[in-house]
């Protein structure tokens, strides 16, 4: 008796170590005909809520070992294009602000690049199994949202005396001073994507495993980012994932950034794959 309950753990065991990447039941994306871009939009009431529980990113450095975020509320509408995902999670701080020593708020949204019944590592995909995620950022919402990227809009109580674009001699909006403030902004000036001001808080990326993160190379996603009472609550619209329809599904993976706990890159609180499928309002 002892040696069949010795066999029947091995075999348990085996199964376990076999089993494929991390699933929680279905994100059901309600079919609409427009889709929502705001929070706040009464749409979202018709799309059922999913608790996404995130996991500690303990598999590549820099690691994270301790809970920040423990999970994320998502909601989903698909229209015929496109899908909206609405995140919302609690985050006792705001945190907007760039800058050296500074850590901001931030969430993504991944699926796979291409439909396979053996979904990618959920841990940013595997070669030649890519993933395309859309990362949203809490500054790059306020610079969207009016907040200005000089010095004196990030620390209002910062003093100057002087800059050499803002001299006198030269006439502003001139070609000249347009120069010359290259020369103090030389990640706007060399067009650096993340330098400058922006006009949206979502980037494109794409991945096949941990450190090879790039720009997709285009500008499909969208999204705004409120602050709420106990945190964020942020819409991402991006184009519908490879795979998904009215009979078919796909997989998604959400994670967040706490500023406040110094996360970035790879310091995140992160979910397994969850599966995602589509029905209509009725």
């Amino acid at each position: 008796m002892r040696r069949h309950l010795v066999v029947l753990v091995a075999v348990a065991l085996v199964a376990a170590c076999q089993r494929g990447p991390e699933t929680t039941p279905d994100v059901v994306a309600v079919l609409a005909s427009a889709i929502p871009d705001r929070p706040d939009d009464p749409a979202w009431n018709s799309a059922p809520e999913h608790v996404a529980k995130l996991l500690l990113q303990d598999l590549v450095e820099p690691r994270l070992m301790s809970a920040s975020t423990p999970d994320v509320r998502v909601r989903a509408i698909a229209g015929p294009t496109e899908i909206a995902f609405r995140l919302e999670w609690t985050d006792a701080s705001k945190d907007d602000l760039p800058g050296n020593g500074r850590f901001v708020d931030a969430c993504a949204v991944q699926v796979p690049q291409k439909a396979d019944p053996n979904a990618p590592d959920p841990q940013m995909g595997q070669a030649g199994k890519g993933v395309q995620i859309a990362y949203w950022r809490a500054d790059w919402q306020a610079t969207v949202d009016g907040r200005g990227t000089a010095i004196q809009d990030l620390y209002p109580n910062a003093t100057v005396d002087h800059y050499p674009f803002e001299a006198a001699s030269l006439e502003k909006g001139s070609d000249a001073q347009r120069q010359m403030a290259s020369r103090y902004a030389p990640a706007e000036g060399a067009g650096n994507l993340r330098g400058g001001p922006r006009t949206s808080p979502v980037e494109d990326l794409v991945a096949e495993g941990p450190g090879s993160l790039a720009p997709a190379g285009g500008s499909s996603a969208r999204g705004r980012g409120v602050r709420t009472a106990s945190g964020w609550s942020v819409v991402i619209v991006r184009p519908l994932p490879d795979g998904l329809t009215p009979t078919s599904r796909t997989q998604f993976a959400v994670a967040v950034w706490e500023g406040t706990s110094q996360e970035a890159g790879a310091r995140k609180m992160r979910s397994g794959w969850v599966g995602l499928s589509m029905r209509g309002t009725s």
